[in-house]
């Protein structure tokens, strides 16, 4: 197929590589040029603008970092909704909020333009290893349709519901990945600070019921504390924003969210923003008085 791909950042980039490795005819823009010329060296083309990348285009991806910039780039003048082709679909992989994705798919509906929303899960890592979880809300139809794409950038694929649908499971995803977080940096400060061994706990963690993917792939590095950002606190910030909003749109209450909210936000504040977000571990230091105060 030929595709549009807008947003080649940490995720956008392999990803948009990956399709044009499956055999796609992938047209990329970014903001940052140097992202383009990487996409024209894996057999890409880097376009010159959305207008540019979107032009003729049988799928249009976006991979953008929040709901203010799909807006600009899907519905203002001279955006994807004016610049695709009437059948086209336009596939949003990023993580905003689900009235965002609601509402460019009404938008779209106008155009003739079929729209997904498919944010995703696995991090920098799992965009690089094709191995990323994508949740998708839109018609199953178009699903269907869209599945040659989806196939080359993940390994779990799956239909959530109707418009926004795909955001919502992606709020919840969130939430979970942050609690754990959270629980695996108290449990590293408290085995320290009892003087156990943090690495030889969190191994016996890992191999029984409190054993997850975050202390799989992030222990040892926790224990090390490297936090070299494959996902960076600043945007787990921005998406726990989402999942409280969406809460308040449910009309449901998730304290525990909230204290991870707090968490998150707090990491921010304390100047861990660029930092990954298995960074919560500083945080949770500085609150018992045992960490250093310096990024």
């Amino acid at each position: 197929m030929k595709l549009g791909f807008i947003g080649l950042g940490v995720m956008g980039a392999p990803m948009a590589a990956h399709l044009v490795a499956a055999g796609h005819d992938v047209s990329g823009y970014d903001v940052h040029p140097a992202a383009g010329e990487k996409l024209q060296a894996a057999g890409g083309r880097a376009a010159s603008g959305v207008a540019d990348a979107v032009a003729g285009a049988d799928v249009v991806i976006t991979m953008l970092p929040n709901h203010p910039q799909v807006e600009e780039v899907v519905l203002a003048a001279g955006g994807v909704l004016d610049a695709a082709e009437p059948g086209a679909l336009l596939i949003d992989m990023s993580t905003i909020r689900p009235e965002t994705s609601i509402a460019v798919a009404e938008a779209a509906r106008d155009k003739k333009i079929r729209v997904l929303d498919a944010p995703v899960s696995g991090g920098q890592a799992g965009a690089e290893q094709a191995s990323l979880s994508i949740m998708v809300g839109g018609s199953e139809e178009d699903f269907e349709a869209a599945k040659p794409v989806f196939d080359a950038l993940g390994k779990t694929v799956v239909h959530v519901g109707p418009h926004g649908a795909g955001q919502v499971v992606k709020a919840a995803n969130q939430l979970v990945v942050g609690g754990i977080y959270g629980l695996v940096a108290e449990a590293i400060v408290l085995l320290e600070a009892s003087g156990v061994d943090a690495a030889t706990g969190l191994d016996v963690l890992a191999g029984g019921l409190a054993g997850s993917r975050i202390l799989e792939l992030k222990r040892k590095s926790m224990v090390d504390r490297q936090f070299a950002p494959g996902f960076r606190i600043d945007l787990h910030h921005k998406d726990m924003g989402i999942a409280l909003a969406a809460a308040r749109q449910a009309d449901v209450a998730l304290p525990l969210t909230g204290l991870v909210a707090q968490l998150v936000a707090a990491g921010r504040a304390m100047g861990y923003g660029s930092l990954d977000h298995s960074a919560l571990l500083k945080v949770a230091e500085q609150l018992s008085g045992r960490g250093p105060a310096e990024v």
